[in-house]
Parts: C-alpha cells; sequence; structure tokens
C-alpha cells in the first residue's frame, strides 16, 4: 500500500490569506479544494455577521462536519486541501480525528496586518470587529501538531511554495 494521502487544513484568522492559498497549493498538487465557511450553519453566519463570535458551542457541530469531510477524503484516498480557522489546539484535535494524513498550514502574523487587508475586503460575513476575538483565542501549533508556521506577510505563492515544501507535496 501507498503512502498515506494527505489531507491540508489551511488555518488562521479571518484575513490571514487562508482561502488564497488553499487555492494556489490545492492547484499545485491536483487536491480537492474545500471552503470551511460553507460548512456554517445558518445561526453561525447570522451570529458573526451581527458582531458576534462564536463560542465552542457554536464550533462543535462544524468542526465535525469538517473532520467528517477531511475523513471521507482519506478513505478514499485523496489528497484535500481545506481552509478553517482552527485556532485552538482542541480545535485541530477534532479535525484530526478524520485519519493520519491530517496537516496544518498556520498563517500567522501581525494582527494590524490582518486589520488592514479585512478593511480592505467586502462581501464576507466576518466581519474585522471580530479580529481581537479571534487573536485571543489564537493557539499557535504545539511542536507535536504535524504542520507548519508560516508567515503570512509573505506572498502567495511564496507561503505556497514553502508549505508544499514543508509538507513533502508535489505536484
Amino acid at each position: 500500500m501507498g503512502a498515506t494521502a494527505l489531507q491540508v487544513v489551511v488555518t488562521g484568522v479571518s484575513g490571514s490569506g487562508k482561502t488564497t492559498v488553499a487555492r494556489l497549493l490545492a492547484e499545485e498538487v491536483g487536491a480537492r479544494l474545500a471552503e470551511a465557511d460553507e460548512f456554517h450553519s445558518r445561526a453561525n453566519i447570522d451570529k458573526m455577521s451581527a458582531g458576534h463570535p462564536l463560542d465552542d458551542q457554536d464550533r462543535a457541530p462544524w468542526l465535525a462536519d469538517i473532520a467528517s469531510w477531511l475523513g471521507e477524503r482519506a478513505t478514499a484516498g485523496e489528497t484535500a486541501v481545506i481552509t478553517c480557522s482552527a485556532l485552538k489546539r482542541a480545535y485541530r484535535d477534532v479535525l484530526r480525528t478524520a485519519g493520519p494524513g491530517v496537516r496544518f498550514v498556520h498563517l500567522a502574523g501581525p494582527q494590524q496586518v490582518v486589520a488592514d487587508r479585512l478593511g480592505g475586503r467586502s462581501g464576507h460575513f466576518m466581519p474585522p470587529e471580530l479580529l481581537d476575538s479571534q487573536y485571543a483565542d489564537l493557539e499557535p501549533l504545539g511542536e507535536d501538531e504535524a504542520g507548519v508556521t508560516l508567515d503570512l506577510t509573505l506572498d502567495a505563492t511564496t507561503l505556497t511554495a514553502r508549505a508544499c515544501a514543508a509538507l513533502g507535496l508535489r505536484p
């Protein structure tokens, strides 16, 4: 039997560049791509749109659905890439239940850089006002967590190349 297919979760706060990097990464390696925002319930979207951060109870079914999607990809032997804030280790623990191939690419950097990005973004349900709560919840990847932390101030092409190299992914 061959090597385990990877399921890559691109993590970070809103505005860190998850979607852009995940899209490029999926294209680079021919992986299936999903956006975790698509897994949110209407209630979660309404809550965030109203300027209220989600709590662990709000996130539990969302994370379970993402883990299920990742698990389906793992069972099928597919490499997959998904965006997901996964700010806390406990959230990443849920995602890791999908199988041994789950790896994280965490986009980390200065809050002001992200705030500036969010200020120029339109059409997203996550208001910039919730950025403080995301940074307050943020728990960096632990040394024992499979993945890599990258500097979100780098351009998306460089981030994608570094993610591929760190995870051993090849086109």
